[in-house]
């Protein structure tokens, strides 16, 4: 990374300048990554403990770019939380927004969040999106479905199918990852709504939980049968969930959530567990005191790996691509506070592993593995982009 030119008689600031070059490099080193060459965005080099990979810049002029999905002719559909959805080329080139994209709640961390393509998007063109909406008595988290016009320039019969109530004022916490299962049916996160926690362990509430649902918004038929639960809830007392992905080796689908002050976690999704939040677990309040009773207990599900200090894990994908043989299985993870990357190496529905990469750096929403095997990277920025994981080569 160069510094820029400063004049003689200002040494101080470029001091600074340097340093906070140097700073993610270091951190990077002493992760276990070694950078050959260049920098993030530009042709950096980054040797991994089982890859060795360059980093690019494919696409820019993003705001906080947050959910993305690959078309069948490899362009991707790209959310931005402010509310518009872009069509990024193969080329890297964005599209203007599209159009027929409902109005979202863009607020804190509210606004167009996940994005899926459904299973048969090939013949159906549809899709799925999540996104907060303002409704009476707050805002909701809310599913909606849409297709994809012919000209890939606007959404026809935008429909909204789900709202994850009861509605709530505030903007934390929404949940919002979409995933579809071996099963067919579509799974949705929804956080907590971060003001009143015990929501997440309340059956006739639908926040903080795993929502499985047929592709019309209903029920999905076979949910565990939980007393006094609400016929969509698959799995309850989660946090504040920010990734969702199937595990191709063993057909699970596994989810990542953030806890407060420590105790991020990665869980692997049982129906009818109980997850804990807020009466077990790792974390502390922001404010230092105590939130849990004990870190465990023998009726709540353990997650497979949590974090103290956090690391503020956002969204996943398992990789399963022939571009990099030595990540075959692994589940890549975006991280925000501590902004890298994540590689869990992980055998069947266990994680034997893990590597920092690109540790300190850029925060990262949101992972995507291409049609061609590379790893896009989402970064959580104002002027948000889209990162390239390639093969560097010998």
């Amino acid at each position: 990374m160069s510094v820029g030119r400063t004049p003689a008689r200002r040494p101080f600031p470029a001091l600074l300048r340097a340093a906070s070059r140097i700073l993610p490099l270091t951190v990077a080193l002493l992760s276990g990554t070694a950078c050959a060459q260049g920098t993030e965005g530009r042709g950096e080099v980054v040797e991994s403990q089982a890859a060795r990979f360059r980093v690019t810049t494919f696409a820019g002029g993003l705001s906080h770019p947050w959910g993305g999905a690959f078309l069948p002719d490899g362009r991707m559909l790209v959310t931005e939380r402010p509310g518009r959805l872009r069509l990024i080329d193969r080329d890297g080139s964005v599209s203007p927004p599209l159009g027929g994209v409902p109005e979202v709640a863009a607020a804190g961390q509210g606004g167009l969040l996940d994005i899926q393509l459904a299973p048969d998007f090939a013949s159906t063109r549809e899709l799925y999106f999540c996104h907060a909406a303002a409704v009476r008595g707050g805002n909701v988290t809310r599913l909606v479905r849409a297709r994809l016009a012919g000209d890939a320039r606007s959404l026809d019969s935008a429909q909204p199918i789900f709202d994850a109530l009861p509605a709530q004022t505030g903007n934390g916490h929404y949940g919002c990852r979409i995933s579809f299962g071996r099963d067919g049916k579509l799974y949705l996160t929804t956080g907590d709504r971060q003001r009143v926690s015990e929501r997440a362990q309340d059956l006739s509430d639908l926040a903080g939980k795993l929502l499985r649902l047929e592709r019309d918004g209903r029920p999905a038929e076979g949910n565990p049968a939980l007393p006094g639960a609400r016929p969509e809830i698959f799995a309850y007392g989660i946090r504040s969930p920010q990734g969702l992905a199937v595990n191709p080796a063993t057909g699970t689908m596994w989810e990542v959530e953030m806890g407060p002050r420590g105790g991020d976690e990665v869980n692997l999704v049982r129906p009818g567990a109980n997850y804990g939040w807020p009466v077990v677990g790792h974390g502390t309040a922001y404010s230092g005191l105590q939130i849990h009773e004990a870190p465990s207990r023998p009726d709540m599900q353990d997650p497979l790996r949590f974090w103290t200090p956090a690391i503020s894990p956002s969204g996943v994908a398992f990789y399963n691509g022939d571009a990099f043989p030595g990540w075959k299985g692994d589940l890549f993870m975006g991280t925000l506070s501590s902004a890298g990357l994540m590689r869990l190496e992980v055998e069947g529905d266990q994680i034997r592993g893990e590597e920092r990469l690109l540790w300190g750096q850029t925060r990262i929403r949101h992972v995507v593995q291409g049609p061609e095997g590379a790893l896009y990277l989402l970064t959580d920025e104002n002027r948000g982009r889209i990162l390239k994981l390639e093969p560097a080569g010998e």
